[in-house]
């Protein structure tokens, strides 16, 4: 470490490009407070965000969970907007920063497990009826991770990818986006209060990422590097670890947690925005792919096929 004087001096440096004077920033030293863990975290204020909607238990797991959710979410969100926002980024800028989101997601994967095994079945059946039409289906953050991971075609419901190319524009895009399907009543083909509510709060910021993200996306990034840096071995396999993570085993997770609540064999009942989440969430039935350019016809062709 340096010396006081050292210390002193480059504080100084500092200080005078800022046009600032030193001896006051010192003076200040002599009032500061020391920082403490809580007023760092900010510890009470976020102990004091689960706000419950009924009387039963297990929902303030729902919440909390579902709260750590929304913070994973934002740090995979602070990785990829490293990505999308530098300038000539590397083989091996990539591959740390995706290989951070990946682990993120792991953590998610892995948490499902909360979700799964520690409500009561007979509460969260309850406390759900009072969620209606809210749905972990309008996470904003999760739709700026794909949409910072890859190109709209990409995002695209599987029956209508051939039908975007170069000069699409986003309005089009976003309206043939695979979640869609889930904002549709399938029994009268109206769009539902779920996704109405989501769109009228995010659509124009989702909107602007996708027109901003359009060339400085991950997997945009990935094609306008140097055939040098896209041959490196570590970034195709952590991009390829990503995507699955992502697009497979967080995905799956979610299935089996839902499907731990929802499905009691002969019957299954919708999810909270009245969705048919089976059809809906599946890999195998999405077939979202982040960067198909790394994965063989055959890989493309079975995505999640082997997923129960």
């Amino acid at each position: 470490m340096a010396s006081k004087e050292e210390l002193i001096q480059q504080i100084d440096e500092k200080l005078s490009k800022m046009d600032q004077d030193t001896n006051v920033h010192l003076e200040g030293l002599l009032w500061s407070k020391p920082i403490t863990y809580w007023d760092y975290i900010n510890t009470e204020t976020l102990l004091s965000l689960q706000k419950q909607r009924t009387t039963l238990p297990d929902e303030m797991i729902f919440i909390m969970y579902h709260q750590v959710n929304e913070l994973l979410f934002k740090m995979a969100l602070w990785e990829a907007d490293q990505i999308n926002n530098a300038t000539d980024p590397d083989a091996a800028f990539l591959t740390e920063k995706i290989s951070r989101m990946t682990r993120y997601f792991d953590v998610l994967s892995s948490s499902f497990s909360i979700m799964g095994q520690g409500m009561s079945k007979e509460q969260y059946l309850k406390f759900r009826t009072t969620l209606t039409p809210a749905s972990g289906f309008q996470s904003a953050q999760y739709r700026f991770i794909e949409f910072a991971s890859t190109d709209w075609k990409n995002l695209a419901d599987v029956r209508y990818r051939n039908h975007l190319d170069d000069n699409s524009d986003a309005e089009t895009a976003f309206n043939q986006l695979y979640w869609q399907a889930a904002g549709t009543d399938h029994q009268t083909g109206k769009r539902t209060t779920l996704i109405k509510l989501f769109e009228d709060k995010y659509k124009e910021e989702m909107i602007r990422r996708m027109n901003a993200l359009r060339t400085t996306n991950i997997w945009a990034r990935y094609n306008q590097m140097p055939e040098t840096e896209r041959t490196s071995k570590q970034l195709v396999a952590a991009m390829r670890d990503y995507d699955e993570m992502v697009n497979i085993k967080w995905v799956m997770a979610h299935f089996h947690a839902a499907e731990a609540y929802l499905d009691s064999g002969d019957t299954q009942v919708e999810g909270t925005g009245g969705s048919k989440w089976k059809e809906y969430m599946h890999p195998s039935r999405q077939k979202r792919i982040f960067f198909p350019g790394l994965w063989s016809e055959e890989e493309k062709a079975n995505w999640g096929k082997n997923e129960r």
